[in-house]
């Protein structure tokens, strides 16, 4: 995600802009981590401290094995449009099941082999190829079992603005959550319109978001409860091709399913 536009994944239904998005991504998934470490890093840090600001039932980091015949607490959440996993990565202390979906299989495959190399079970965290916002598949069968349903939290980490239609996003993402669970939206303030030569440009969709377009979106999605939405600490530097630098600035929004 370290440059203007290649960010994360675009989930339209079999559009042009999608298919370029998925081979985009999926040429870009072995070298994605390393390629963009510092960024990733600092992103992960910067939606640890924004814990208190998303407000689920987390788990605490330490928490005390649970009393003898007591229900133990589980904590779930469903990455979308995960990428190599970095929202999955920063939340995963404080969660006792990550799922990520991926349009592109390879960087499904590249969040596996992370999780597996940190010696995750697939319960604890596991991606899967597939897309939620195909407007002519509104419950696609690879994904209709329970284990994909009643999660806690479901985070969107700069892919809104690769998708066709934010909106139905949410909608979509609002049905995979439990009432009282929590949407999560990370992504970036309304800027201009990307460099056309940029490898990733015909990817994007959106250039960036207001406050009010994004309240908007949450409240006719049915997570409008509590919405807030706030800046990220890190206003975040892009080297394009001419070598000139953009930055951009991120936010980061929450609202509850009533």
């Amino acid at each position: 995600m370290a440059t203007p536009c290649a960010h994360h994944h675009h989930h339209g239904a079999g559009t042009s802009a999608s298919e370029q998005n998925k081979e985009f991504f999926n040429k870009e998934a072995a070298h994605y981590d390393t390629k963009h470490e510092k960024t990733l890093n600092r992103l992960v840090e910067e939606i640890r401290a924004k814990l208190d600001f998303i407000g689920a039932d987390w788990v605490e980091e330490n928490e005390e094995e649970s009393k003898e015949g007591a229900q133990e607490k589980t904590v779930r959440l469903l990455d979308y449009a995960c990428g190599t996993g970095v929202v999955s990565q920063a939340l995963a202390p404080y969660t006792t099941q990550c799922v990520g979906i991926d349009l592109s299989e390879n960087m499904a495959t590249a969040y596996n082999t992370r999780a597996e190399n940190q010696g995750l079970t697939h319960s604890e965290m596991r991606a899967y190829q597939g897309n939620l916002c195909d407007p002519e598949d509104p419950t696609p069968e690879a994904f209709a079992a329970p284990e994909f349903s009643n999660f806690d939290v479901a985070a969107v980490g700069l892919g809104f603005h690769h998708f066709d239609d934010p909106a139905l996003a949410a909608r979509r993402l609002c049905q995979r959550l439990k009432t009282g669970g929590v949407l999560v939206i990370l992504d970036f303030f309304a800027h201009d319109k990307p460099d056309p030569s940029h490898p990733a440009s015909n990817t994007i969709t959106h250039h960036g978001f207001s406050e009010e377009q994004v309240r908007r979106i949450f409240e006719e999605a049915g997570v409008g409860k509590d919405f807030a939405m706030g800046e990220v600490g890190a206003v975040f530097h892009f080297s394009k091709e001419d070598g000139s630098e953009v930055r951009r600035k991120i936010f980061i929004a929450r609202g509850t399913k009533a």
